[in-house]
């Protein structure tokens, strides 16, 4: 079933969350012991992310520098449909343009329709690390906007290669990203949100937010977007935080801010432990204000650590 098709319909405040693919020589096994937790509260979806290359410099023996292209983590075909067909549930991989050329996306877009994968999330995703500026592939996208013409046009039957014969078309639903707190490279809000309009006029079903722990900002970013005649469902992304780094790097990577009044009992925690139960108290009481406004589902970015997200949805939902 398509996520759309379930946010439209829905009576109540759905759950969903995120996980990445294990690190490149892990076994399937850590993705499932990530799941199994969250699954008593059925989520309507579980999303995972893609990663790009990177580009890093040995040193050889000989003392030459060597240029090498390293994946840190697997691609998500495999591993979206392992998910599928344990759990027998919706799963939503992402594609960006990041480090694929277009030949590159309809390939992996046809792995998805074999595997009756309709759903996705479409990002442009970062820039590799090291390399300040995003730059697209040879014959790649630079924007999530040209991604989601890509994908109407195959969902019309129109690949790349126009010698085909009666190519099947595909029937994806797409999600893109928001950004309540603007997006890093935009010059300000109403860009931004000029930028996302382009996306939903384009074909993208419904949003996700980028992660935000100021719930004001989340309600403020919908009714911009509503004012400006997005109409398709939001949905706010959550992120628990659980270690001491992540008071410091969540805000520098993700360009949000921490409200003071959490950064307060933050600044009080003096190991890990003691910040993932700040953090899911702050969570906690995110996720219910957004429950009780009507939210069509919430989504989690677990970074692979669910036993805090157990938590939270057990007080939640």
């Amino acid at each position: 079933m398509k996520v759309i098709e379930v946010l439209k319909n829905t009576k109540k405040t759905l759950f969903s969350f995120e996980l990445l693919p294990p690190l490149k020589g892990r076994g399937i096994e850590d993705i499932y012991k990530a799941i199994d937790p969250l699954i008593e509260f059925n989520p309507v979806n579980i999303n995972i992310t893609y990663h790009q290359h990177e580009t890093v410099f040995q040193q050889m023996a000989d003392g030459s520098i060597e240029k090498k292209i390293i994946r840190k983590r697997p691609g998500n075909v495999a591993l979206s449909a392992a998910i599928r067909f344990r759990y027998n549930i919706t799963v939503v991989p992402h594609i960006i343009c990041g480090g694929l050329s277009k030949d590159d996306i309809e390939d992996l877009l046809i792995d998805f329709h074999f595997l009756e994968l309709n759903n996705l999330l479409l990002l442009r995703g970062d820039a590799p690390h090291g390399q300040k500026i995003f730059m697209a592939e040879k014959n790649g996208h630079a924007n999530t906007i040209d991604l989601v013409r890509q994908i109407n046009q195959m969902n019309k039957g129109i690949y790349l290669d126009q010698s085909l014969k009666n190519p099947t078309p595909t029937n994806f639903s797409m999600g893109v990203a928001g950004y309540p707190e603007k997006h890093v490279e935009a010059p300000n809000m109403d860009i931004d949100l000029k930028y996302l309009k382009e996306k939903v006029d384009a074909g993208a079903d419904y949003i996700v937010t980028q992660l935000f722990f100021d719930n004001t900002k989340f309600f403020t970013f919908v009714e911009k977007c509503r004012a400006i005649g997005i109409k398709v469902p939001i949905i706010p992304g959550i992120k628990p935080l659980s270690t001491l780094n992540d008071i410091k790097l969540v805000p520098q990577i993700f360009s949000v801010d921490i409200p003071q009044v959490y950064f307060k009992e933050l600044e009080k925690c003096k190991n890990n432990q003691e910040v993932k139960e700040t953090g899911i108290e702050w969570a906690v009481q995110q996720a219910k204000e957004l429950k009780a406004a009507g939210v069509p589902a919430i989504h989690f970015y677990t970074y692979g650590i669910s036993d805090n997200v157990k938590r939270i949805a057990q007080s939640v939902f």
